[in-house]
């Protein structure tokens, strides 16, 4: 930070205004440009998206990326397409959220003890960013990381985010990814790894409600401790 005192305020304005990955900032500008059909009335947001939550969190959940008609949408993460409502809901059953849904940036959702956040932060075409993206972006998770001093687990959805939170965590070695795999930190901290609550997930079984809510409750459990 060249000096500078860093901050959630000055890390959102930041992370706002990043024009880092010209593919990214093409791709998330088209689509909002363009829109989708159901979305049309909407004023999409077409901006990387800062993280969201609770400042003294003591759980930290890191995603992939925003959805391009989610997040690219409505202006915060996970909010606005079906992996956030699989969130959300969670996060609101293991006491982190004010409520289960997460429609729009201004929809008075609050989170208690918890603070979302993702690896790359403009929506992706295919949603699959390059290494060069993740690279480009993983200054703005250890930041957070520094400013979230409070919390004591991490939840990476997927194992995408898994690689990028093991690098801004320095974790190694890094167990191979698996729901529901915790490690460690040296610190005291703990990873607690789940799948992504993506429709490919969802629709398959790959990840019931009941298996995600199992997540929440442990790290719940592991921050206590």
């Amino acid at each position: 930070m060249s000096g500078q005192v860093d901050s959630f305020e000055r890390l959102r304005r930041e992370v706002i205004e990043c024009r880092k990955c010209p593919r990214l900032v093409h791709w998330r500008e088209t689509v909002a440009a363009e829109k989708r059909a159901a979305f049309k009335d909407w004023d999409y947001w077409g901006r990387p998206l800062p993280g969201f939550g609770d400042p003294h969190a003591e759980l930290l959940v890191v995603g992939l990326a925003p959805a391009a008609h989610g997040g690219n949408r409505t202006g915060r993460v996970f909010t606005g397409d079906r992996s956030g409502d699989w969130l959300y809901r969670a996060l609101y059953r293991a006491g982190y959220a004010n409520q289960p849904t997460s429609d729009h940036r201004d929809d008075g959702l609050r989170l208690t003890g918890a603070y979302v956040t993702a690896a790359v932060r403009c929506a992706p075409p295919g949603n699959r960013p390059t290494i060069v993206e993740r690279d480009n972006c993983l200054p703005y998770l250890q930041r957070e990381l520094d400013l979230l001093e409070k919390v004591r687990v991490f939840v990476p959805l997927g194992a995408f985010a898994y690689s990028v939170l093991s690098r801004a965590t320095v974790l190694r070695p890094r167990p191979r990814f698996g729901h529901c795999v915790e490690t460690r930190l040296p610190d005291g901290r703990v990873v607690l790894c789940s799948y992504h609550p993506s429709q490919r997930n969802t629709f398959t079984a790959t990840l019931s409600e009941e298996m995600f809510d199992a997540v929440f409750r442990r790290a719940r459990e592991l921050a206590r401790l």
